[in-house]
């Protein structure tokens, strides 16, 4: 379960400065006369057109999933044009996807200053609250940027993950349920649904509900689950043993307990994973998973 990052808008302009300064030597018929330069100073709508479309090349980047190379684009565009918040938007995106945190926060705050309407400049600065473990300081931020965006799943799923870190289970499974009321198909926020279930202690409708996500996405992380939750009904569940195996195969870093919670799984599912993970039948599954697995997924 990770946290989701919201595409910026998209910029229409494309680039209209084909040179910002360029010399040009103009000599004189007459040998006595030293050389005259000139220097060509662009207009404030060239330098705008500029600024724009080193944006836009910088946004294609993170579209490329290249982040360093757009915050070195973006923080020059944000130079050549620094009244546009669309342009401190990429930067800050760039910024938050090279984990460059501080420089990220610094960039949203500034982009807020321009253009406080932008409910994306508050769900972003919540994504950032969220990376740095303060739910706290994440859900007023949400809370905001809902008030001017309430249809947008994405920060519900935020607001039931921050929720999660704050134990308020029952408000967390609300969050959730209103991601997934806006979008159907978002399997990751029925998948959290189901983990908050099993921590209720509602066993049976959270495998209810880890079986509609599968139904969605064959992920190993609801497999998993879902295997777990099965061997706690009945141990030694053949079904379970299939998805674990599967599961593990896929995604060995889930058999770390580190893992499993920075995904924020309970510790009941952590402990009914473990129980499941010690069946004979799984001793080469688990073997094979803990040699395959980065320790550094669990930091």
């Amino acid at each position: 379960m990770g946290f989701h990052r919201r595409s910026n808008q998209p910029f229409n302009t494309a680039w209209t400065a084909a040179a910002l300064i360029s010399t040009i030597g103009l000599w004189s018929a007459k040998p006595a006369k030293a050389l005259i330069p000139y220097v060509y100073t662009p207009s404030t709508q060239e330098l705008k057109g500029a600024g724009i479309g080193i944006g836009r090349t910088a946004a294609q980047l993170l579209r490329l999933e290249q982040p360093k190379e757009a915050a070195k684009l973006a923080s020059l565009a944000v130079r050549l044009q620094p009244n546009d918040e669309r342009l401190w938007s990429v930067l800050a995106e760039s910024q938050l996807r090279s984990d460059q945190l501080d420089a990220a926060a610094g960039s949203l705050a500034r982009a807020k200053s321009l253009n406080p309407t932008n409910p994306g400049l508050w769900f972003a600065e919540a994504s950032l609250a969220l990376r740095d473990n303060r739910p706290d300081d994440a859900i007023p931020l949400l809370d905001r940027g809902l008030s001017l965006d309430p249809k947008n799943a994405t920060a519900y799923f935020d607001l039931g993950n921050a929720r999660v870190m704050q134990s308020d289970q029952k408000r967390a499974l609300q969050a959730f349920e209103r991601a997934t009321s806006i979008k159907p198909s978002f399997w990751e926020a029925l998948n959290n649904q189901s983990l908050v279930l099993f921590e209720m202690g509602n066993t049976k409708e959270a495998i209810r509900r880890w079986r509609s996500v599968l139904a969605i996405n064959r992920n190993p992380e609801p497999m998993l689950a879902l295997a777990a939750a099965l061997n706690k009904i009945n141990a030694g569940d053949q079904e379970s043993l299939d998805l674990a195996q599967k599961a593990l195969a896929e995604s060995p870093n889930y058999v770390l307990p580190g893992h499993q919670k920075k995904q924020l799984w309970g510790l009941k599912l952590r402990n009914a994973t473990a129980e499941l993970l010690k069946n004979p039948k799984l001793q080469n599954s688990v073997e094979r998973a803990e040699a395959n697995a980065d320790p550094t997924s669990a930091n």
